[in-house]
């Protein structure tokens, strides 16, 4: 892994529920219509929607463009301890 990717930042764009950019992609873990999953320096992220395509990615830079209707984002572990969070829903029909 290349030292400037390994020190890059994360970030995430949605630009109208349509278009998202995502740097500090470390890589693409699954992918389809209706969700993309990825570990990002952040943590692994997964975004959710309706006709999602992959239009670029960049493992090299760490860059994934995503088009699509963007329904719903959660990240799936705590960057700081590195543990799996329970999701909302899981929380509350315990």
């Amino acid at each position: 892994m290349s030292e400037e990717r390994r020190a890059g930042r994360h970030k995430l764009t949605v630009d109208q529920r349509e278009n998202a950019v995502i740097t500090g992609v470390l890589d693409v873990i699954s992918f389809d219509e209706g969700q993309v999953v990825c570990e990002t320096d952040m943590g692994v992220l997964v975004l959710q929607g309706d006709n999602l395509h992959v239009a670029a990615l960049d493992l090299d830079k760490g860059t994934l463009n995503i088009f699509g209707r963007v329904t719903a984002m959660n990240y799936e572990e705590d960057a700081q301890t590195g543990r799996k969070k329970g999701s909302m829903f899981g929380k509350i029909f315990k």
